[in-house]
């Protein structure tokens, strides 16, 4: 599933994603593909993104869906 929030937070902040992988510190392929649904990160990438752009795990990474609980 494509990430649209972190593009649009991204968006938001005018970072592009070379900018964003710089700070956080991996390569602009894998904001990419962290945006396009392609690559799962881990948990401190995830982190260390949502601190970027001053947003939480929520925010970002999960997945609204009110039909199911966890």
């Amino acid at each position: 599933m494509k990430n649209l929030k972190l593009k649009v937070a991204r968006a938001e902040h005018d970072i592009s994603q070379d900018e964003l992988a710089k700070r956080v510190g991996v390569t602009r392929q894998t904001i990419g593909m962290i945006e396009a649904g392609k690559f799962n990160p881990s948990l401190q990438l995830c982190i260390a993104i949502c601190k970027a752009l001053g947003k939480t795990l929520n925010d970002l990474f999960w997945e609204e869906n009110s039909n199911e609980k966890i």
